[in-house]
């Protein structure tokens, strides 16, 4: 038995280079995909109900007019910024994020970014687990059959959300298992469908409020309540979406040109997430409440909407777990030179047994990636364009050094940094900064030193 898990977790190089998904090396020219499967597919990752959640706790606090448009808007554009550095790395190398941190941390010290991006994306998968779960409960088990002693948070104390939830994982990871098509198959016909019910979710929130004029007043009196801060609102966006930006090249490996390894961040990162942040803020303004799978239910809209939500939002989350699942997939089988599917295995039930309890946990989570993820990136940005000028050489991913302690400095030092931000600036971008910095300050003293550190290319 032992020896059978064992052998199912140990790679075999042949059917990995003959994947599409191979994460050990470069992506062969063979298996880029065109534009519009590739662009479809961001779509279909960016329209992740994160975006819904970040817009009702947006609409909480910050007026709707025109802070809340504003800081959704730079929050976004700084994920598209970071999402395109990297994202046009995965071009350019045709290597997946795994096999980038590797120049930039080393051999050894890659485990570092990998292993905590791994589990920050399995969180978030836990997170979709458990939304997909709640979100059932209250359209079938409260809309449905009237069970409304399990409306709202209470539907976490019934036996059908772990139901739910279990089924969720399950199919996740089994859409997973076939790897990028098997998930450009979910997200091309789940996004006309989004993009139909989001327009009538705004069009039932002003409809609900009595006109347009009477929304915007009750957005600021919604917001007057508990007001936050437009530092505070541009890092929540910066938080919903930063891990899906740092790990932009596992997408844009597969792509044939320049311009569609940008557009990728920007249709995700900027379209499809912003607009899911008004929605989601123009819900919680007209509903009171800021999560979507209880404004969008049965029991509240009635069947044909509540039922057209259920299924908008089901198709959201679907796509939204196979992207979140397929991230640590790649990044740990490449690290650690295992088995794909088998990695797909691990990390969907891990991720399934997250989701039963970490959905409750949403916003407590956004603030912890918010400050820790972007200092990762840091060092990988200056030693791609700065230290070597956009010439990384693939070929020598199995020879690279052993680890690099000026990336892993920069890295705490900007994660250090983002609890004491000025209050002029945001945690998030703060921490990014300092540790670009960081890097190219002890770099360079090492150089000046005569110290050799970080990735040498082959002359």
């Amino acid at each position: 038995m032992l020896q059978a898990i064992t052998d199912f977790f140990k790679v075999n190089e042949a059917e990995e280079a003959a994947s599409d998904d191979n994460p050990l090396a470069p992506t062969r020219e063979e298996h880029k995909q065109p534009a519009g499967p590739m662009l479809a597919l961001a779509f279909g990752w960016g329209f992740l109900i994160t975006g819904l959640l970040a817009g009702g706790q947006l609409a909480a606090g910050v007026a709707f007019w025109p802070n809340l448009i504003e800081a959704a808007f730079w929050g976004n554009l700084v994920n598209f910024v970071v999402g395109a550095l990297l994202g046009y790395m995965g071009y350019k190398t045709a290597c997946n994020s795994g096999l980038l941190y590797r120049f930039a941390y080393g051999r050894i010290g890659v485990y570092l970014p990998v292993i905590f991006l791994a589990i920050l994306t399995t969180g978030w998968q836990g997170i979709v687990v458990g939304a997909f779960g709640f979100a059932w409960v209250q359209g079938i088990v409260v809309g449905l059959f009237g069970q409304t002693q399990y409306a709202g948070a209470a539907g976490f104390d019934t036996i059908w959300f772990y139901v739910f939830a279990l089924g969720a994982g399950i199919l996740y990871t089994g859409t997973t298992y076939a790897g990028v098509k098997g998930i450009q198959k979910i997200s091309v016909p789940s996004v006309v469908i989004l993009v139909l019910v989001g327009f009538y979710a705004a069009y039932i929130s002003i409809d609900q409020a009595g006109g347009w004029a009477a929304f915007l007043e009750l957005a600021n009196k919604r917001a007057a309540e508990n007001p936050i801060s437009m530092i505070k609102a541009i890092n929540i966006v910066i938080g919903t979406w930063i891990v899906g930006a740092v790990v932009m090249p596992e997408y844009t490996r597969f792509a044939k040109s320049a311009w569609v390894a940008i557009a990728i961040p920007f249709v995700v990162l900027i379209i499809s997430q912003y607009f899911l942040q008004i929605i989601g803020a123009m819900g919680a303004t007209a509903s009171g409440s800021a999560d979507f799978t209880d404004y969008m239910s049965i029991a509240k809209q009635g069947l044909v909407v509540g039922g057209l939500g259920l299924i908008g939002m089901s198709l959201a989350l679907w796509t939204t777990g196979d992207a979140n699942l397929y991230l640590p997939v790649i990044q740990t089988a490449s690290t650690f030179h295992l088995r794909t599917k088998a990695m797909v295995l691990f990390w969907g039930v891990l991720g399934t047994i997250f989701g039963l309890g970490i959905y409750q946990h949403f916003f407590a989570w956004i603030d912890l990636i918010a400050n820790l993820v972007p200092p990762l990136v840091g060092p990988l940005i200056i030693d791609y364009y700065v230290v070597h000028r956009t010439k990384y050489d693939t070929s020598d991913i199995n020879r690279l050094h052993v680890w690099n302690p000026v990336a892993i400095v920069s890295y705490l030092v900007g994660a250090v940094s983002t609890f004491y931000t000025p209050e002029w600036t945001v945690p998030a971008l703060f921490g990014l900064v300092v540790s670009m910095i960081t890097y190219v300050i002890v770099y360079y003293a090492a150089s000046m030193a005569g110290i050799k550190v970080g990735y040498k290319r082959a002359v």
